[in-house]
């Protein structure tokens, strides 16, 4: 069935009792199981039922791109979900149209009194954006910037939002001269390199890769090799490899600086030298994404100084399994970005 096709043509009708009920339905990719070991077996694209808002607080958005993040492959392994709570629409960000059909941006954070933290990101407690429509409150959207694409803006709510929050925040990247981010290649991390270096910060950025370290070069940063020597102390250090990299960030940290942590893909639990981190006053800071003013500064701040969000690679929602596997073979070299549209 085409997925121009009109709502009535769209339905599952089923009987109840002695009543027909017809459900609106919608294409959506969602876990539907759990695999560690072959995450994307998890995933299926398919049917589920049109989202409905829970109170007027809350609002339908027609969903136009999204982007990919580690949190929904992550999903697809159990991490953060359990079986009661499948199946669950996947997806974090996304560009849309309102109710009125003007172009929002989807703040991914929803406050969800029965999580320990006291709030969630959409596709944990709340159904995600890998749909033709998603539901969230009507305060969590945010305008679309004029002259903005939305595929470039999807992939800001998230990653994007992470980095910027760990370089001014956290980081309180003003006050530097100088950042060092960790594994660059990531959402995250080239999130980062790119900000970092349209703030006019000097910007060091490793990778084992040699061909992600020329793309990282030709974003304006000095690209080396993990664990090699810089020509000087960094202000800030973006941290989101973990225990792999995290003796170097120490090493690298000038007096006073910032390490900033929001990941640890390659081990979470790494060896600190306390005598460093005292001796040099070095401030070990921990975050997760960001506030609805932070995106508000993000997308004011891409838009002032047209700065273009680094996309690997742009896959039509038709085939949104592909960019899931793009995702999962670790090749990427920025955002995975879905067109609703296409």
């Amino acid at each position: 069935m085409g997925r121009g096709a009109p709502r009535a043509a769209r339905a599952h009708a089923f009987l109840t009792g002695a009543q027909l009920v017809t459900v609106p339905i919608m294409r959506a990719a969602f876990a539907s199981r759990f695999d560690d070991a072959d995450p994307l077996a998890a995933l299926t694209v398919g049917e589920r039922p049109e989202p409905t808002p829970p109170d007027d607080d809350w609002v339908t958005v027609q969903v136009r791109a999204t982007s990919l993040n580690h949190h929904d492959l992550w999903s697809l392994r159990g991490v953060g979900l359990t079986e009661a709570q499948l199946p669950m629409i996947l997806g974090c960000d996304a560009v849309g149209l309102d109710p009125h059909g003007r172009p929002v941006v989807v703040y991914p954070v929803v406050v969800t009194p029965g999580d320990p933290r006291g709030v969630s990101i959409l596709s944990e407690h709340f159904n995600g954006t890998f749909a033709e429509r998603v539901v969230v409150p009507r305060s969590n959207l945010i305008p679309l910037p004029d002259g903005m694409a939305a595929t470039d803006a999807a992939c800001l709510p998230t990653a994007w939002l992470t980095a910027w929050r760990m370089l001014t925040t956290k980081g309180r990247v003003a006050d530097a001269d100088s950042v060092l981010v960790q594994g660059a290649g990531g959402g995250v991390a080239t999130a980062a390199v790119a900000l970092a270096v349209a703030m006019g910060k000097r910007v060091y950025a490793t990778s084992r890769d040699a061909g992600k370290r020329d793309r990282i070069s030709a974003l304006g940063a000095t690209a080396v090799e993990p664990g090699a020597r810089l020509p000087e102390r960094v202000d800030v250090v973006i941290e989101t490899v973990g225990a792999a990299t995290f003796d170097h960030s120490l090493k690298s940290a000038a007096p006073m600086a910032r390490i900033v942590v929001s990941g640890a893909t390659a081990g979470h639990e790494p060896s600190v030298n306390l005598r460093r981190v005292f001796a040099m006053q070095l401030e070990i800071l921990g975050t997760s994404m960001g506030t609805p003013g932070e995106l508000y500064e993000l997308l004011a701040f891409c838009s002032d100084n047209e700065v273009r969000p680094v996309v690997d690679s742009v896959i039509p929602f038709s085939r949104v399994e592909d960019a899931f596997a793009r995702m999962h073979s670790g090749d990427a070299f920025g955002k995975v970005v879905v067109d609703h549209t296409a």
